[in-house]
């Protein structure tokens, strides 16, 4: 569990953040942009190793059955929008297994783009961008990219 962390603005000053000034909530926190964090102290819990280990096959045994855990991909690609699920309105599109090259929208997870062995960044674009087109024509929504894409404003 966390408990604090350390950081440094940009004029040099150190802050002491808890977790209740971190303001923690789904990918996002209300920290300010400009601050470094340097330290982070974090409390376990004390447990037999076989309840530990247990405990840590089960989680990713449940994340194997809800994400393409086992394939190229960089993680979650669109952000939620207020009030919706991405994956939800990807599926909406019928988004599911579309592919653009070796690129594809996981059967797994549609929020999940995968790189089927020899897709170009290129190509990955193209997908997430025909991704967005469908779900603004479907629901009227239009996604977000999770990650800022390089070179892109």
């Amino acid at each position: 569990m966390f408990v604090e962390a350390t950081a440094i603005d940009m004029q040099g000053t150190t802050h002491l953040l808890t977790s209740a000034e971190m303001g923690f909530s789904y990918r996002k926190s209300n920290v300010p942009d400009d601050l470094i964090f340097v330290e982070a102290v974090f409390e376990g819990m004390k447990d037999e190793p076989a309840a530990v280990r247990a405990r840590m096959d089960e989680l990713l045994a449940r994340r194997e059955e809800s994400q393409p855990i086992k394939s190229k991909t960089g993680g979650s690609t669109f952000k939620n929008p207020p009030n919706a699920k991405a994956w939800k309105l990807i599926e909406e599109a019928g988004c599911r297994g579309l592919k653009v090259g070796d690129a594809m929208v996981s059967d797994v997870h549609c929020n999940f783009l995968i790189n089927l062995g020899g897709a170009s960044a290129a190509e990955i674009e193209a997908l997430g961008e025909q991704v967005r087109a469908r779900v603004k024509e479907k629901s009227g929504v239009e996604l977000e990219w999770e990650i800022k894409r390089v070179g892109v404003p």
